[in-house]
């Protein structure tokens, strides 16, 4: 005869306090990212970040502890300074990274845009010298690619080039109406005056001119109409071309930046969940990898990517004092300007042209009659890119660069940033690339 079993449950009282509490590394694996982290960022020259802090006042958090928990936040795609707080207190990775100190979001903050400003990339760049110390990445071989990352913006705030010159041409234009009326009207009182160049206006030429007008025409029944529009340009034309002096200083080559963020420009992005061609602000962010790591970035107010590899190239060579010898990157780069700035230096360009897929079902390559050197640069690339290590590279590209960029914005969700300013999203990107290396480190591990 079977006899009935009783259910036996496991002890469970969660009121019962422990004697002693238990040591948080215990409860954490060795090759667990968190550990990673700690251990990276324990070995790291941190001495200029250091000099940051000025002696006096009350003792602060150490930024080795700080900086620890920014990037295994970036790494557990938490971004805000209010959730790493809340992590702080409630999560046993962070809390033990932080040796149960507990910052609050204003210093988490303050530490992320002021103290890391100008250091992120040498941390980065000492992390990118261990890996390749480590046989992981290779500085000889980079893949480059970029792609566009929302500002933290209003997207409705916008001021554009175009409209701006548009509202000199107007006030240039209706100042000239202004002066021929007053010519009309009262002729003898302007014949001594000089000729007025009204291609070239400033504030004040503009102030002075509209002075005139009203002085020559203070005592003549003029039509109301005329008086207003003389009462409103004295009031505001001016003023407005001082603001448009000032808005050509912040634009310089670019054709559009934000208001509440000036250095990000207005681009058409592919991730449109709108799908209305919306433009947005937004950064342009470049990337340096080599087998799915980054090895540098750099960002760029330009929409396209030609025009980023120059900049982008100084910035790896002032990191690694050299440049790669192998460069891979798709038709957007493949300028003249970029094929003799690779050769100037020295590197091997894997490069595509825009034609590059027509000739290469056609066998033939596409002359250029206006320019005949563009045409001998595209038969030495496309010499170049079908050979079999061009073959082999061209190939690697998709799976090297891309995928990172897959990561970034789809698996952790970084599309669009937290900070303004191109300095201190120089500083969030820098976090994120370190928190991307480091969670492949572990991965390999």
């Amino acid at each position: 005869m079977l006899t009935k079993s009783k259910v036996v449950f496991k002890d469970y009282n969660p009121k019962e306090n422990l004697l002693f509490p238990p040591n948080l590394s215990e409860l954490i694996g060795e090759k667990h990212p968190v550990k990673i982290v700690s251990n990276i960022i324990d070995g790291l020259d941190i001495k200029n970040l250091i000099k940051t802090y000025k002696p006096g006042g009350t003792s602060s958090y150490h930024p080795k502890m700080l900086l620890k928990v920014l990037i295994y936040g970036y790494l557990s795609n938490i971004y805000s300074s209010r959730k790493m707080e809340q992590a702080l207190k409630e999560n046993i990775h962070f809390m033990w990274l932080s040796a149960m100190s507990r910052p609050d979001h204003n210093t988490l903050n303050r530490f992320r845009s002021e103290r890391l400003k100008g250091e992120v990339k040498a941390i980065f760049t000492q992390i990118v010298l261990l890996l390749e110390k480590k046989g992981l990445v290779s500085l000889e071989t980079t893949f480059v690619d970029g792609t566009k990352i929302e500002a933290n913006a209003n997207r409705y705030t916008f001021v554009w080039g175009r409209a701006i010159k548009k509202h000199q041409v107007r006030i240039a234009e209706q100042l000239e109406e202004l002066w021929n009326y007053a010519e009309s009207v009262a002729k003898e009182e302007l014949q001594n005056t000089e000729n007025i160049d009204f291609k070239e206006i400033d504030s004040e030429k503009v102030a002075q001119t509209i002075d005139k007008i009203n002085e020559v025409l203070k005592d003549k029944k003029i039509p109301s109409k005329v008086r207003q529009k003389l009462n409103y340009a004295k009031k505001n034309w001016a003023n407005n071309l001082d603001k448009y002096k000032k808005q050509q200083a912040i634009l310089q080559a670019r054709n559009s930046y934000s208001k509440t963020d000036t250095d990000a420009t207005f681009m058409r992005m592919k991730e449109d969940h709108m799908r209305n061609g919306q433009l947005k602000a937004a950064y342009n962010l470049q990337i340096s990898t080599n087998k799915q790591f980054i090895l540098h970035y750099s960002i760029h107010p330009n929409p396209t990517d030609t025009k980023t590899l120059e900049s982008h190239l100084k910035g790896f060579e002032d990191s690694y004092h050299k440049v790669p010898k192998e460069l891979v990157a798709d038709a957007g780069y493949g300028s003249e300007e970029n094929y003799n700035l690779l050769k100037n230096k020295k590197i091997k360009s894997y490069v595509k042209y825009n034609y590059y897929r027509k000739d290469q079902k056609s066998g033939q390559i596409t002359t250029s009659q206006n320019n005949p050197k563009l045409a001998k640069i595209r038969e030495r690339v496309f010499k170049l890119l079908n050979t079999k290590k061009g073959i082999k590279l061209r190939k690697q590209r998709c799976h090297d660069v891309e995928p990172v960029f897959a990561e970034l914005k789809h698996n952790k969700n970084f599309k669009r940033f937290m900070l303004r300013g191109k300095t201190k999203v120089e500083v969030e990107i820098g976090i994120l690339a370190i928190a991307h290396n480091l969670k492949k480190m572990a991965k390999a591990a």
